[in-house]
């Protein structure tokens, strides 16, 4: 991480290693800003109070590892991040006036992103900031992660029928909740079908009799005109004196057909006109038949305009022409059947929905069983935990309940109760504590002080090392109120979590600071300021003066010295 004028922090770079990182130094060196730093990345909440005086704006920027394919990097890169290198990129800019921004991959993302991948990569335990598994839902994915197949095997059978029930449920309710609209919806498709029924239109039967009713309606003029030129074609035989065209192009014929064998040009000339008679003779027949074939009767004009009325009157309600009108007929009878079919439907929804139910209540009842004997291994492990961290009469216990509901609610019968139930089952499942004997077992959160709550929170991260995904744990003030073999013990346990995942540790106990693979030493200058040589990786004998000076005030005291290359050897040889 980078930190810019944050509380004491004018510039400094913190690099994390893998493993166990332990950050000390001074009270108001400011080694708490690394935790804040940290919350400010993961979409904390944004304090202008934090800003370094005189400063505009406090940034922090972080380079945090993620896999491919983790839930963390698939979120990120749905926003629009790049990974860079198989990396976040993350930075929260913090204004004195209050403003607050944030960048992912190099994108502007809303703060609450931040808090969403907070959940899959930092579980954060302090005095005043508890992330990871104070959140009930937690508690249960780690439990079954915990338990192992035996959960796994039945949760996933219970999670596929969930699954299948809640889209029979949702298919179930919009049949239901909407028959009134879909019986609507039916007695209008129902209506236009037997209007267009009763009309009985055929295909292209609008645009026949839109024909004939403009030849009906032209009946005279047509006539007439066919009758013209029939005459002028073929001659009228009421004036024998008179010329028509095919007596004009016959004698045209005669002409050239008496010379045609002179001349092959003109020759063919004569076959063209004489070819044009014979198209002639064709016209002048077929008007003549026209003529006699026409129908001028009104009473079929009549009947034609009548039956296009009844037409047009169905393509101004369903379609532009009689073939859009059948088509929306078509599938209008198809819809009207899947309608019609509701009912059918309903009943076989509502067998599966029971049947559904019944099987949720045997699977969630298994789980139940599983659940409650791996909890009770888990609590029996953490409670010993808790005995070598100073809590020695400190008990834990995991609550395994279900919510009863009224037997006509969404519920499931499970151990003859009706219960709510969920995607991952019917459990509640929460942590209790009993800090000493007498004490009601209470919710973790409640049950411990500010200093008991980070060691509680260490006993069960380390009982569950390896089953919970969060790659990187953050503890401040784990050690409060510790000292002596329990810090030794805090710190070994604090050593045996890092062999499954990062941890970074704010302490001021030397014995925990000896267990760590890599130890930072946060000083400030002369100024009160932290700069960027203020944070400095401790090795050899700066790390031994430096523990000294945490083991008895005095870094140069030879007592201190000895008992802090003693912790380190205890911490080498011990882990």
């Amino acid at each position: 991480m980078r930190i810019r004028s944050l509380g004491v922090i004018d510039d400094a770079v913190v690099e994390l290693s893998p493993g166990f990182t332990a950050v000390t130094g001074e009270t108001g060196a400011g080694k708490t800003m690394v935790v804040t730093s940290l919350g400010l990345l993961l979409g904390g909440r944004a304090d202008p109070a934090l800003v370094r005086i005189g400063a505009k704006s406090a940034v922090v920027e972080g380079r945090i590892s993620v896999g491919p394919q983790t839930p963390a990097a698939v979120r990120a890169e749905e926003a629009g991040a790049e990974l860079d290198d198989g990396a976040l990129l993350i930075s929260r800019t913090l204004s004195a006036e209050g403003r607050s921004r944030a960048h992912v991959g190099g994108r502007s993302v809303p703060v609450g992103l931040l808090a969403e991948l907070a959940d899959d990569l930092v579980a954060v335990h302090g005095q005043t900031d508890q992330q990871g598994l104070l959140r009930p839902a937690r508690q249960r994915q780690a439990l079954d992660r915990y338990a192992g197949d035996t959960v796994a095997v039945p949760l996933a059978k219970y999670t596929a029928a969930h699954r299948r029930l809640r889209a029979v449920a949702t298919e179930l309710d919009e049949l239901t909740t909407r028959a009134r609209e879909r019986s609507q919806e039916a007695d209008l498709l129902r209506f236009g079908l037997d209007e267009i029924a009763a009309a009985e239109p055929q295909p292209g039967e609008d645009t026949e009799l839109a024909a004939e009713a403009e030849r009906l309606g032209h009946a005279e003029a047509l006539a007439s005109a066919a009758t013209l030129a029939h005459a002028a074609l073929a001659g009228n035989p009421e004036d024998p004196e008179g010329v028509d065209a095919t007596t004009l192009v016959a004698g045209a014929h005669r002409a050239l057909e008496a010379v045609r064998s002179h001349d092959r040009e003109l020759a063919g000339l004569a076959e063209r006109i004489g070819e044009i008679g014979i198209l002639m003779a064709d016209v002048a027949g077929e008007l003549a038949g026209y003529a006699d074939g026409l129908d001028a009767d009104p009473l079929r004009l009549a009947a034609v305009e009548e039956r296009r009325a009844a037409l047009n009157h169905l393509t101004r309600k369903y379609g532009q022409d009689i073939a859009a009108v059948l088509a929306w007929a078509e599938d209008s009878a198809a819809r009207l059947s899947e309608l019609d079919g509701d009912d059918d439907r309903i009943g076989e929804l509502t067998a599966e929905r029971d049947a559904l139910r019944t099987e949720l209540g045997e699977l969630a009842q298994t789980l139940t069983d599983a659940r409650t004997e791996s909890a009770k291994r888990f609590a029996d492990a953490v409670t010993a935990e808790l005995a070598e961290l100073a809590m020695p009469h400190a008990r834990v216990t995991v609550e395994i309940r279900q919510t009863e509901v009224a037997e006509d609610a969404d519920g499931i019968e499970v151990g003859g109760r009706t219960v709510a139930y969920g995607p991952a089952g019917a459990d509640e499942v929460e942590l209790l504590l009993a800090p000493h004997p007498g004490a009601p077992p209470r919710p973790i959160a409640k049950g411990a002080s500010g200093g008991e709550l980070s060691r509680v929170m260490l006993a069960v991260e380390v009982v569950f090392a390896g089953s919970d995904p969060v790659p990187t744990y953050l503890f401040d003030e784990v050690d409060a109120g510790v000292g002596g073999k329990a810090a030794v013990e805090v710190g070994r346990r604090l050593a045996r979590l890092a062999k499954s995942a990062q941890v970074v540790v704010v302490t001021h106990l030397p014995q925990v600071a000896a267990f760590a693979d890599r130890q930072l030493l946060v000083a400030k200058t002369n100024d009160g300021s932290v700069t960027r040589s203020g944070v400095t990786v401790l090795e050899g004998e700066e790390r031994v003066r430096e523990l000294s000076r945490m083991l008895a005030g005095q870094e140069d005291s030879e007592t201190a010295r000895a008992h802090a290359e003693e912790l380190l050897e205890t911490a080498r040889t011990g882990n």
